[in-house]
């Protein structure tokens, strides 16, 4: 992950998303508005984890959970 791909992402998902969620919804306390942001920060982290995953060679041109289902047969087959 770039320095500037990190940066853009915790801006949007860690303040302008969760700021807009928070003033949509009329939501009152900071404990929400802190929810709304490790919520979104967590989701924006495993998706990009997907995403670093699939870029790798071996995984190319397969879908998430094809590439988990190989991954998890030769697992079983080399234990």
């Amino acid at each position: 992950m770039t320095g500037r791909r990190l940066v853009v992402g915790l801006i949007a998902m860690g303040v302008a998303l969760p700021v807009t969620i928070f003033l949509l919804l009329g939501l009152r306390t900071l404990s929400d508005y802190f929810t709304i942001a490790a919520s979104s920060i967590l989701a924006w982290g495993v998706a990009d984890l997907f995403a670093i995953l699939l870029e790798r060679p071996r995984l190319k041109d397969k879908t998430p959970g094809g590439a988990i289902r190989e991954d998890w047969d030769r697992r079983h087959k080399e234990s």
